[in-house]
């Protein structure tokens, strides 16, 4: 029953935070951007290419689709 009850609340957060995205496609690349940068400094570039994998990733679902 408790995993039920931590299922419900992740499926929440992640409609949040879609719906978030949606509405500030600018603030959510400017942060993963930044994120990323962070990451592949510390790491030394050794995750370069997923973490670019995963800004491009981040770019286009946010991305403005036709009709929406």
């Amino acid at each position: 029953m408790a995993l039920m009850k931590r299922l419900a609340v992740l499926a929440t957060a992640a409609g949040a935070v879609q719906s978030y995205a949606r509405k500030n496609p600018e603030k959510v690349n400017q942060f993963v951007g930044r994120a990323a940068t962070f990451v592949d400094s510390k790491t030394k570039g050794k995750y370069h290419n997923q973490l670019s994998g995963a800004v491009r990733k981040v770019s286009d679902a946010t991305r403005p689709r036709p009709g929406h």
